[in-house]
């Protein structure tokens, strides 16, 4: 890891969009870590709006699509537009393409090691898990990168075949008691869990997402490559909302012949998401690159500028120490307005708390990064 010294400043030429995009993720991705998004569910408060929100912010338990199912397809996506920019920056430094191949490989390695780590931590054994995001963003940040070099074409012909290879598997796959391509804990993908894990995996979700959903940080490469054109600023929007909008309707069109089904991505789940991950990317420039709003954006590009080290903290039990501290402050100044609203600030001030140390290391030019 290199940790920046202080007087390095931030580039000025950062996609101050792509910083806004990345932190509004990982402030999500994070606050799942405090007890927020259970409290929101909480059976107290079932049959309110506020519980409705809350479902928003849990993943499907099996067909369908939430908001929460959005969020990994848009941290992989974004990982894929950040590429582009990644590999210009380092070539304008003078390094050389070997120095930026074995870099890459070395990050693809990194992020597997640290998301097999998380899973060995809880059980305190060695055990083989790669469901994470970290895990699973090591294949697909490795096969993109092999291939962002190639045309725009053969890029789409292999986003889309990884696609089809997942659906002929699943559709095809002729062992008992896994040849059920869309039922949990029946289908290809727990037959390769079992293989490589020996178990299945909660919640129904296997390993071999990794593979389709390579597709999402491919598009993100496109993304990144169509932001870094020198076309107008209205054309870039023009072409990634098309594209969005032809995912979505596409993605939900095919809902009755496969299935959206995030736990164990299927063909139409990976393009519906693929398409959210294009609008979300539009209205992020158009907001931020286009219209100059960078004040409240700010705040979550904080946290989009040391994602990788908030990720780690908050998996390793930072967010519980955290909450664990603040608790008994929280609950005895704030109980008077109830159990459930005084759990709710002591979560809500945790994750603020999470975003502080963020914004403690931005202050300092500190950036962790593999």
């Amino acid at each position: 890891m290199e940790n920046e010294s202080r007087n390095i400043q931030i580039p000025q030429d950062r996609l101050l969009s792509l910083d806004f995009f990345r932190g509004f993720t990982m402030f999500l991705l994070i606050a799942e870590w405090t007890p927020l998004f259970k409290l929101l569910v909480d059976p107290a408060i079932e049959g309110t709006i506020i519980h409705s929100f809350g479902t928003q912010f849990h993943h499907h338990p099996w067909n369908g699509l939430r908001f929460w199912d959005l969020v990994q397809p848009f941290f992989m996506f974004i990982v894929g537009v950040a590429l582009p920019f990644s590999v210009a920056k380092r070539l304008s430094r003078g390094e050389s393409k070997a120095t930026i191949v074995k870099h890459a490989l070395q990050r693809s390695f990194l992020l597997l090691l640290f998301g097999w780590a998380l899973y060995c931590i809880g059980p305190g054994k060695i055990t083989f898990r790669f469901h994470n995001v970290l895990a699973q963003l090591s294949v697909a940040y490795l096969l993109a990168f092999l291939i962002m070099n190639r045309s725009i074409k053969t890029q789409i012909i292999f986003s889309f075949a990884l696609l089809g290879l997942t659906e002929l598997l699943y559709r095809t796959f002729p062992i008992a008691g896994f040849d059920q391509a869309f039922v949990p804990d029946k289908n290809f993908g727990s037959y390769i869990d079992l293989l490589i894990s020996d178990e299945l995996f909660g919640g129904h979700w296997v390993i071999f997402n990794a593979i389709p959903t390579t597709a999402h940080t491919v598009w993100g490469v496109l993304a990144g490559k169509l932001l870094l054109s020198e076309r107008t600023p209205a054309q870039k929007i023009k072409i990634l909302v098309l594209a969005g909008l032809a995912g979505v309707i596409a993605g939900y069109a095919l809902d009755p012949i496969t299935p959206i089904i995030k736990r164990i991505a299927t063909s139409s789940f990976v393009i519906v998401s693929g398409g959210w991950s294009m609008l979300a990317l539009a209205f992020s420039y158009w907001l931020i690159d286009v219209k100059k709003i960078q004040k409240v954006p700010w705040f979550f590009g904080i946290v989009g500028m040391n994602p990788l080290f908030i990720y780690l903290f908050s998996h390793v039990g930072g967010a519980d120490l955290i909450n664990n501290i603040i608790k008994p402050f929280t609950m005895g100044f704030f109980g008077w307005t109830g159990e459930l609203p005084a759990k709710l600030i002591t979560a809500s001030l945790a994750l603020f708390l999470m975003w502080y140390i963020c914004f403690w290391l931005y202050k300092r030019k500190i950036f962790i990064k593999i």
